[in-house]
């Protein structure tokens, strides 16, 4: 088929993107063009096996799949199998480790005692500040978890990953700050959760490979632009900012660069995540990808592993944008930008970059799964 043919063009190959070319592609029964700029699928999530270790190294940092969502999981379950994974997060801070989310271990071991959850609830209430409206992150965070929590957990990584102080940040940044009252370590709460079995590349291969789907890696979406049809639906999933040549100015987000390093251990910390809350650390996390696959003998017998040191930046044009920053100026912006897309009804922004909005890969799937039924819809009405 020429280019010209095709009545669907899906921009970028993150999940958002896979999942719009695999419904229009096995639902409507119709051809479509998925094209990524990037040589690899996935978008943020991409992940590459160590041809030496055989590690499965995740590009962009640690991505876990979860969700309590069973049409979620019901869907994303037809591409791959999940291990059973479990994910644990802990921090490094002031000299010691402790399991994140704050919890009742937590809890104990900060105020070296031993509680019971009432006991807990109480120690903090009896420290938080209730004097008034939160003005910022700062307050609104010692109002919820008290001063001794917020230096240990909050403070440090906060500054580091927002790049300023958490008393010059937005108090609703924090809309709440988890803690349990068990001795729960988990992360997530979810239901289902764990990492492909093959490998997230396995993964999105198999969704790319879906009947219909013509894939253009190494392509953007300008180059291919002007020989589309104009009665071609677009489902762009770049940053709409971007899409409109920042006429009204750059939306900010935080990225992120990643320093990789093949240390000669077996195992360097013994989990996947490990946080540091200390502003002298300079990076937030240090990932070691191979314990995502603890039923792979391979990477554990290499006598080697691998790691990312995460450190969070300002975003400029030609970085990855990884968080928004949704504070009124910029959510101002986007308001402006979304009254200018509502003029381009053949194209659809769609995704984090489109719709400016941190998501987890579920809600990424969530969310295009309902933007695919109600293009369906249209389609169908007109």
């Amino acid at each position: 088929m020429a280019l010209s043919d095709y009545r669907f063009c899906v921009v970028g190959a993150g999940i958002t993107g896979l999942v719009y070319a695999e419904r229009i592609a096995s639902q409507l029964n119709q051809p479509v063009l998925l094209v990524d700029k990037r040589e690899k699928l996935g978008g943020n999530s991409s992940a590459t096996i160590d041809e030496e270790t055989g590690i499965e190294v995740h590009d962009y940092g640690s991505h876990i799949f979860h969700t309590a969502n069973e049409t979620v999981w019901n869907y994303i379950s037809q591409f791959a199998a999940f291990n059973s994974y479990r994910h644990h997060v802990l921090i490094h801070t002031c000299g010691h480790v402790y399991f994140m989310p704050i919890n009742l271990k937590t809890i104990q071991e900060v105020s070296g005692k031993a509680f019971t959850p009432d006991e807990a609830r109480e120690w903090i209430e009896s420290s938080t500040n209730g004097s008034g409206e939160p003005r910022n992150l700062e307050e609104k965070a010692i109002s919820l978890i008290g001063p001794d929590l917020y230096r240990l957990f909050i403070k440090g990584y906060t500054a580091k990953q927002w790049g300023r102080p958490p008393s010059e940040l937005p108090a609703d940044i924090i809309t709440r700050l988890p803690v349990r009252m068990t001795y729960d370590t988990e992360y997530f709460n979810a239901r289902h959760q764990g990492i492909p079995a093959d490998g997230y590349d396995a993964m999105f291969r198999k969704m790319a490979g879906t009947p219909g789907i013509r894939l253009l890696l190494k392509t953007s979406f300008s180059e291919i632009a002007a020989q589309l049809s104009r009665d071609c639906t677009i489902i762009y999933t770049g940053m709409i900012d971007e899409f409109f040549g920042y006429c009204f100015g750059a939306l900010e987000w935080r990225s992120l660069r990643f320093e990789r390093e093949t240390v000669p251990v077996r195992d360097y910390q013994g989990t996947t995540v490990m946080n540091y809350g200390d502003e002298t650390v300079p990076y937030t996390r240090i990932h070691e990808f191979k314990h995502y696959h603890p039923e792979w003998e391979k990477p554990f017998n290499a006598g080697k592993t691998i790691i990312f040191r995460e450190y969070p930046m300002a975003w400029k044009p030609g970085l990855e944008a990884f968080y928004p920053v949704n504070d009124e100026r910029n959510n101002s912006l986007l308001r402006k930008y979304r009254e200018l897309a509502n003029r381009h009804p053949g194209i659809l922004f769609c995704g984090r970059l489109g719709a400016y909005k941190y998501w987890d890969m579920d809600k990424a799937v969530a969310m295009s799964l309902e933007g695919f039924d109600a293009l369906a819809r249209r389609r169908y009405e007109r």
